[in-house]
């Protein structure tokens, strides 16, 4: 999953291309078994979410049939060439999915019961399985890192440990949400699986499920020290990396700020890049943090309704901050760049992100599955408009094949710079 440098400036882009495609592979494969959206919403940004758990009686109308549905199914199963491709199982979550994709909304979807049982606990920063991210590569699930201190690393997964067979089944040419879906599962009960190293040896390892707590906050910098352009290291300024928005993030936000501040740093990153929201309360909370006073956002419902969450008087209001943020970073990182560069208390670095400014409102229903549907758009504290749009940053970072050849972080190294006054 590397990228190779040519000669001409239509290879070099290439290049570029090939590693920001790579990247996010593995952050989806990330998000698959850390995060744990499934399916389509793992190609997409994580949406902030209300969970409801009323189930609504089905809609009642005159103008259409739903019994046409089985009607067409019975034809297929009676006529159709190929009668061992009739999964009416298959076929109905077909249609299902099949309403939503005619709305033409990216945020609103289906999730089958699996997939649903799954991940709708992950909003509290921790689930039940093995700790391990994966991303797939040549027709394999790979191990891309064991998470520390979990069943994965403990039982001697190895970053690049192609995934053969899960419980004696070949596991070749399996989705990402397939293998998933098998791994993970209740605490203290075992998932053997035999796995390829990167030596060619295989191993079979049988690991045993626990809960596994995943930290959406850290104060590692990419290549463990921060540095600046020099290659000096930057002790004068702090550094937190917000990855996702859970119940845990605001009081590891919190921590970890802390004791940058006590370290008596000059400045504060805040790296948001790569990081597709979660739970919107919890984002406000964040962005709260570092305001004096003014709007965080203002949520828009279909009706017109205007609901306002506007900050209090927080816990670092003078310190400067710069955001890096790219084009994955999403949601909920979106308001939290959008609030705290509106109010004027940080320098955005980075590319334009994403555009998700949806609230997305979770239904349960009666099958044990779920339906996501966008219920309200964002706009920020000067009323612009995220979805579709973006936040554009205050300085633009363009990445070369170069700076990615040599590991440089040269969003980091603007930071650092605008932070010491040394930007131009």
């Amino acid at each position: 999953m590397g990228s190779e440098t040519g000669r001409s400036e239509t290879d070099s882009s290439d290049t570029v291309r090939n590693a920001l495609v790579a990247a996010l592979a593995v952050l989806i494969g990330v998000l698959l078994v850390a995060v744990g959206f499934l399916g389509r919403l793992a190609t997409e940004p994580a949406p902030e979410t209300i969970i409801e758990q009323v189930v609504s009686e089905p809609v009642q109308t005159t103008t259409v049939d739903y019994a046409l549905i089985g009607e067409i199914l019975g034809i297929l199963d009676e006529d159709f060439v190929e009668n061992d491709r009739i999964d009416y199982e298959f076929l109905f979550e077909g249609a299902i999915q099949g309403v939503f994709d005619a709305l033409g909304d990216p945020h609103s979807t289906y999730i089958d019961p699996d997939t649903w049982a799954i991940s709708r606990g992950d909003f509290s920063g921790s689930y039940q399985g093995i700790g391990a991210n994966v991303a797939q590569q040549d027709n394999y699930v790979v191990i891309v890192r064991p998470i520390p201190d979990t069943p994965a690393e403990r039982a001697g997964l190895l970053a690049g440990d192609a995934i053969l067979q899960i419980n004696g089944e070949d596991a070749e040419g399996w989705s990402l949400d397939r293998a998933v879906l098998a791994i993970r599962g209740p605490h203290g009960t075992p998932v053997e699986l035999l796995v390829r190293h990167t030596d060619g040896t295989e191993e079979l390892i049988t690991i045993v499920r626990d809960e596994v707590f995943v930290a959406s906050v850290t104060s590692d910098p990419p290549g463990g020290l921060l540095v600046d352009s020099e290659g000096n290291e930057a002790a004068d300024v702090g550094y937190v990396a917000i990855r996702s928005f859970t119940q845990k993030t605001p009081g590891e936000v919190e921590e970890q700020v802390a004791a940058a501040v006590a370290a008596d740093v000059s400045g504060l990153i805040l790296d948001l890049r790569s990081n597709a929201g979660g739970l919107l309360i919890e984002t406000a909370q964040i962005a709260d943090m570092f305001l004096e006073s003014g709007s965080i956002l203002t949520q828009v419902s279909a009706t017109g309704r205007e609901d306002r969450i506007d900050s209090r008087p927080g816990m670092i209001t003078s310190l400067p901050i710069v955001i890096l943020q790219d084009e994955f970073s999403a949601s909920g990182s979106e308001v939290l760049a959008a609030a705290l560069q509106e109010n004027g208390r940080a320098t955005v670095v980075g590319s334009k992100s994403f555009g998700k400014g949806t609230v997305n409102h979770a239904r349960e229903l009666s099958n044990g599955g779920a339906v996501y549907v966008s219920i309200a758009r964002w706009l920020t504290p000067n009323r612009n408009q995220i979805e579709g749009l973006g936040v554009t940053p205050d300085v633009e970072i363009k990445i070369t094949a170069e700076d990615i050849e040599e590991r440089r972080d040269v969003a980091v190294f603007r930071a650092i710079d605008v932070l010491r006054g040394e930007d131009s």
